[in-house]
């Protein structure tokens, strides 16, 4: 089972650039583009979070067009900068998302891994919470299949990166989280988006990793007094590919032309 895994687009109306600088529009499109090109295609998408930049209509519309054009089944889940009633209201049509409350889910029809959409924004705030409606909603989910291989998807990353100015905004109280995975052993990933950068860890007896953007890279500064940066660095997605004797695999995938391919390896 591949499952291709996009994050942090931060769409904007047209003609309207994130943060007066990037043309994240144009660079989603080439994902999309770069992603239905792939051979074989992947079997699932999953986008955690951070669809849009401000949460409005318009951009949902922006949304919707860029999302028509993939050609696999899409799950998706929102981020701090989504707007969680829009995005419902917009995305109506997605019958895994719920129609009222957090915007949490089960996927288990699309292959043998089950996919798990977590959703851990607080509205209004940019940081994200394992609360006691969050716990509780999760163990059950978890409780129905045990045996299952599963990977769960949020937003905010439940750990400290080491980069200050975007540890402020993580997921609180991911020890919590960590005490449910160490009773789920068949959750093979824990996959989060926000961070804008490639991170991996162990975490509650399995692996998390963070998703790159597709648009800008928040700047790895690891000092405690460092000012927050971002810059435009090769986007990039990543690649899950489960198969019984492995497990889940993760790869990095750059977005754009490079040279070759070349007749050696």
């Amino acid at each position: 089972m591949l499952i291709a895994h996009l994050s942090d687009p931060h769409l904007r109306p047209r003609g309207a650039l994130y943060k007066g600088v990037a043309d994240s529009n144009a660079m989603f499109a080439a994902a999309v583009s770069q992603l239905n090109s792939m051979f074989p295609r992947p079997d699932l998408v999953i986008l955690s979070g951070d669809l849009v930049d401000e949460g409005t209509q318009a951009e949902y519309v922006v949304a919707r067009d860029f999302l028509a054009k993939i050609a696999q089944p899409l799950l998706l889940i929102p981020g701090n900068h989504d707007d969680r009633e829009n995005l419902r209201q917009s995305f109506g049509d997605h019958a895994y998302l719920p129609k009222v409350g957090p915007l949490h889910f089960v996927a288990d029809q699309h292959g043998p891994v089950r996919v798990i959409g977590l959703d851990v924004t607080v509205p209004g705030q940019h940081h994200g919470d394992m609360d006691d409606d969050v716990v509780g909603w999760l163990e059950n989910a978890l409780a129905r299949e045990p045996e299952r291989p599963t990977m769960i998807m949020m937003h905010q990353p439940p750990f400290e990166s080491g980069i200050p100015y975007i540890d402020a905004y993580l997921c609180r109280r991911g020890n919590r989280l960590a005490a449910i995975l160490a009773r789920f052993p068949t959750v093979e990933r824990v996959v989060c988006g926000h961070i804008h950068r490639f991170m991996q860890l162990r975490f509650g007896g399995t692996m998390l990793c963070t998703a790159p953007s597709t648009t800008t890279a928040i700047a790895l500064r690891l000092w405690p007094k460092a000012e927050a940066a971002s810059f435009i660095e090769p986007p990039a997605f990543l690649l899950h590919r489960w198969a019984p004797n492995t497990g889940l695999v993760t790869h990095f995938v750059p977005i754009g032309s490079f040279p070759g391919p070349f007749p050696f390896a």
